[in-house]
């Protein structure tokens, strides 16, 4: 055989090995793609995120023993502040955060940031679940404060202190604090005392006119919700509470807590708001 049969031969089987190669590398591709595509279609069984609304006299650190077991548990979580201003204008806010969330949405209020989430879900497709921890759940024309005194055993008036404030178009409110020597038992008897001595000092006011104000939208109408009921609960009557979460049909629950029982009891919140989740991604 001489040089030039050795080089069409070399080069006959270089091309046939190129070929293969090819075709190899086609069907790698292929098969790339189609797992791709059934990547892209399979069901995402990512946790919803949780987002946690306070309520009046509280601020988002009211939430921590709540956050520190959702994020343990896998689950994200956002602990946005309420204004605490206006019925309308907190919805309004809380709202546009929703928007700003991707994927399913568990929201929790508590307190008064129950009226607030009642407000705000609605038309927000991925809110999944409603839990009402400790919280009003008004029906269009109801306000947080005629819930409370729909049943006799608040406490809470004689406790504020109202303290006016200037109105950006002129004119005042009126914001309600909760006297400092008056907190721990109006709000939370059942946490340490260091604990609510610094709840009294750090709390957020709510503009008397929010707990006035009426509601206009009831999201609890057309989205699940849960209920935790505390039995103890100075600030909203329990009877109040059973109201509410009947009338909405809730899946509820009770326990023998203050109106603070995200601090005083996280876990027994955190196992109703994962109740809440678990039934909304099966």
């Amino acid at each position: 055989m001489n040089v030039n049969t050795v080089f069409r031969s070399t080069r006959t089987s270089a091309v046939a090995l190129g070929a293969v190669a090819g075709v190899a590398a086609l069907a790698l591709a292929a098969t790339a793609g189609t797992a791709d595509a059934t990547a892209a279609h399979r069901p995402s069984h990512q946790k919803p995120t949780v987002v946690l609304v306070h309520g009046a006299f509280a601020d988002s650190s009211s939430w921590n023993g709540v956050v520190k077991r959702l994020q343990r548990d896998g689950y994200p979580v956002v602990a946005p502040a309420n204004p605490l201003r206006g019925l309308a204008s907190d919805a309004a806010y809380l709202h546009s955060v929703l928007n700003t969330v991707k994927g399913p949405i568990v929201l929790a209020g508590h307190s008064y940031g129950g009226a607030v989430m009642s407000q705000a879900a609605v038309g927000v497709s991925d809110v999944k679940a409603l839990v009402y921890i400790a919280a009003f759940a008004p029906e269009k024309g109801e306000s947080a404060l005629g819930l409370s005194n729909k049943f006799p055993g608040s406490t809470l008036g004689p406790t504020l202190n109202p303290v006016p404030f200037p109105l950006p178009g002129g004119g005042s409110g009126t914001d309600l604090y909760i006297k400092a020597d008056k907190f721990h038992d109006q709000f939370a008897a059942d946490v340490p005392t260091p604990v609510t001595d610094l709840m009294a000092a750090t709390q957020r006011p709510v503009a008397a006119s929010a707990l006035e104000e009426k509601a206009t939208q009831a999201a609890w109408k057309t989205i699940p919700s849960w209920d935790l009921v505390t039995t103890q609960d100075k600030n909203i009557p329990p009877a109040a509470q059973r109201f509410m979460a009947q009338r909405a049909h809730a899946h509820t629950a009770e326990v023998k807590a203050s109106h603070a029982v995200s601090v005083s009891q996280p876990g027994a919140v955190t196992r109703l708001i994962e109740q809440a989740a678990h039934a909304t991604t099966r």
